[in-house]
């Protein structure tokens, strides 16, 4: 089963995210095999870093809660809020270190999957990763998280077509920017 795992920072602990990298990144390495995805979000201007993503393939909900709780950043209590969702990678790519990046999230109230929702069919080639957020037993949709090698205020729109076919409505956006993460 593959589980976004989204943890924001608490204000003002870059030092302390310094800190402990080697530990975090010693603790990721635990997982390669395994993660699908892996990069901190970013402030604005991209000098700081505000949270972590992991996108990771676990055996099950407890596995994918216990890896985001004995995650050495959580454990020092360096982030404020910790998401673990059930996803669906729908694509699934290469992101270059060098090309600015946005992640891209929507949530929506749980509604009955389709198999129209599994082909995204988006044409657009700055698409890096997308996925389907869904519940624990992946029969209804509840958002989306995306990678696209844009820039936050641009990302929304390669996606909205997407999730407009998927929902049948516009849906709010948060986008910021984001960096492929681990060892280089």
């Amino acid at each position: 089963m593959v589980f976004y795992v989204h943890a924001q920072d608490e204000p003002d602990v870059g030092a302390e995210l310094d800190s402990l990298a080697e530990a975090h990144w010693s603790y990721m390495d635990g997982f390669a095999d395994r993660l699908i995805l892996r990069g901190p979000t970013l402030s604005e201007d991209g000098s700081e870093h505000t949270g972590s993503v992991h996108v990771v393939d676990m055996t099950d909900r407890a596995s994918a809660e216990r890896f985001a709780t004995e995650e050495p950043f959580w454990q020092a209590g360096l982030y404020r809020e910790l998401t673990v969702t059930r996803a669906l990678v729908l694509v699934e790519g290469e992101a270059d270190r060098n090309i600015p990046h946005a992640l891209i999230t929507a949530h929506w109230p749980p509604q009955p999957r389709s198999a129209d929702d599994s082909a995204p069919r988006l044409k657009d080639d700055r698409l890096s990763f997308l996925a389907l957020l869904v519940d624990d037993y992946g029969s209804n949709t509840t958002g989306v998280v995306a990678t696209v090698r844009a820039l936050p205020d641009e990302a929304p729109g390669i996606i909205q077509p997407y999730t407009h076919r998927v929902t049948g409505r516009p849906v709010p956006f948060v986008a910021q920017r984001w960096s492929r993460g681990g060892r280089s």
